[in-house]
């Protein structure tokens, strides 16, 4: 890999965190681990190609472009912890992925009972998500903060909630909503 293609990949990788919270390499990997699965069955339940995955997890490519996609990734990610707590089986896991392949994605704000802790309330990390999702399949971090900025002057709480929940990391977002209850 030459000098060029290093830097961006690294561009790619960069891009990457702000959107979506981290690397989708290491996002992809952990899901892979954490699920029993290997990247040609992650990629059949994103509904993504092989070759695609690859691309993405590899820093080729920084964009996921189809919103049903990330919709997918993030059900992933809840199926993924919701097994390591013991509260989802192997079994019922692999019931859930084959869901997750069939789903079409629709809104992004879902209320589906996936949305929502054991007491039947949306769980703040999911609504940070969604909010993060949403505001990111519309603009690049970089655009969210110049919006932000622009806003500042007239809207300083509006500036801040793009900066924190439309470029900032997930635990931020999360901090900073919870640092604000009460």
């Amino acid at each position: 890999m030459d000098a060029a293609q290093q830097e961006a990949t690294a561009r790619a990788r960069e891009l990457q965190r702000n959107w979506y919270g981290e690397p989708l390499g290491a996002l992809f990997r952990k899901l892979i681990d954490d699920l029993g699965l290997n990247q040609a069955r992650l990629a059949a339940v994103l509904g993504l190609s092989a070759p695609m995955l690859s691309q993405l997890m590899s820093g080729q490519r920084a964009k996921i472009g189809n919103p049903a996609v990330v919709q997918r990734v993030q059900l992933l990610q809840e199926l993924a912890a919701q097994v390591a707590d013991g509260s989802v089986s192997a079994a019922e896991a692999t019931d859930r992925m084959d869901e997750i392949k069939k789903s079409q994605g629709g809104s992004v704000l879902s209320n589906t009972t996936q949305t929502t802790s054991s007491s039947g309330a949306p769980t703040v990390k999911r609504v940070v998500r969604e909010i993060q999702s949403l505001l990111r399949s519309v603009a690049a971090a970089g655009d969210i903060i110049d919006a932000a900025d622009s806003l500042a002057p007239s809207h300083p709480e509006l500036a801040e909630f793009l900066k924190v929940y439309g470029a900032g990391r997930t635990s931020d977002a999360v901090a900073h909503y919870q640092s604000h209850q009460n």
